[in-house]
C-alpha cells in the first residue's frame, strides 16, 4: 500500500500549477486613447510551454488563422524574443506575474512603439483585460484598453 501512495504523492508534488492565462481569447472591445475603436477579429492564444507561456496573436478566418505576432515568455520578467508572421525577430517582451490574476507586460523593439501595461483576469477567469500605454518613436503617446473573452 505504501508503494502505491508514493507515485501518486510524487506526481502531485511535481505537477506544475495551471496558469489561469492559458486558453483562447477573442477580442470583444477596444479603446484607443479613450475612444471606442472598430474591431477586427483578433485571437490571443496562450499555451504552456515548459516553464513559460507562449503568446500568439492571430487574425482568424473561416479556413485558417494568420499569426501576426508571437513570443514565449517566462513569468519572471526576463526578456524574450517577439517574432512577426514570418518568424523574424521584431523586438522583446517581458511578462511578470504580479498576483494570481494580474500580470505586467512590456513590449519593445527598434522603430516600434514601446508599450507597457498589465493583463488582468476577471475573478471568474472568463474575461482578460489588457491595458497599456505606448510611446511611438516620434514621441506620441497612446493608451489602449482591450477586453478579451475566453473561448
Amino acid at each position: 500500500m505504501r508503494w502505491m501512495v508514493l507515485p501518486i504523492a510524487t506526481a502531485l508534488l511535481t505537477a506544475a500549477p495551471a496558469q489561469p492565462l492559458v486558453g483562447r481569447w477573442l477580442l470583444r472591445s477596444q479603446q484607443i486613447s479613450g475612444q471606442e475603436s472598430a474591431l477586427r477579429p483578433l485571437l490571443l492564444e496562450i499555451t504552456a510551454v515548459g516553464g513559460a507561456l507562449q503568446f500568439e496573436y492571430s487574425v482568424p478566418s473561416k479556413v485558417s488563422k494568420a499569426i501576426t505576432l508571437s513570443f514565449v515568455a517566462r513569468l519572471d520578467g526576463s526578456a524574450s524574443e517577439v517574432k512577426d508572421a514570418q518568424g523574424r525577430k521584431i523586438g522583446t517582451a517581458k511578462v511578470l506575474r504580479g498576483s494570481a490574476l494580474e500580470y505586467s507586460l512590456t513590449l519593445e523593439g527598434p522603430n516600434r512603439p514601446t508599450a507597457s501595461g498589465r493583463m488582468k483576469l476577471s475573478a471568474d477567469r472568463a474575461t482578460l483585460e489588457c491595458e497599456s500605454d505606448s510611446v511611438a518613436p516620434g514621441g506620441s503617446r497612446t493608451h489602449t484598453v482591450q477586453v478579451f473573452a475566453r473561448q
